[in-house]
């Protein structure tokens, strides 16, 4: 299952290098989730890196 970032997304950078597949890039107010690549953290953690770092919660599965 994929993610997405929501437009409370504040910029701060915190999800990127977190993710396990490069899954996440800045896009021009937000940070965007490429859902094609983005693998849930399957194998690499126990859950979403980048809903674990997010300071604002604006990560969600889709």
């Amino acid at each position: 299952m994929a993610h997405r970032i929501s437009e409370e997304c504040t910029y701060c950078g915190a999800c990127e290098p977190e993710c396990p597949v490069n899954a996440i890039s800045a896009g021009d107010d937000i940070y965007i989730i490429d859902e094609n690549v983005c693998i849930d953290c399957v194998g690499y953690h126990d859950e979403a890196a980048c809903v674990a770092v997010c300071p604002v919660d604006c990560i969600s599965r889709v």
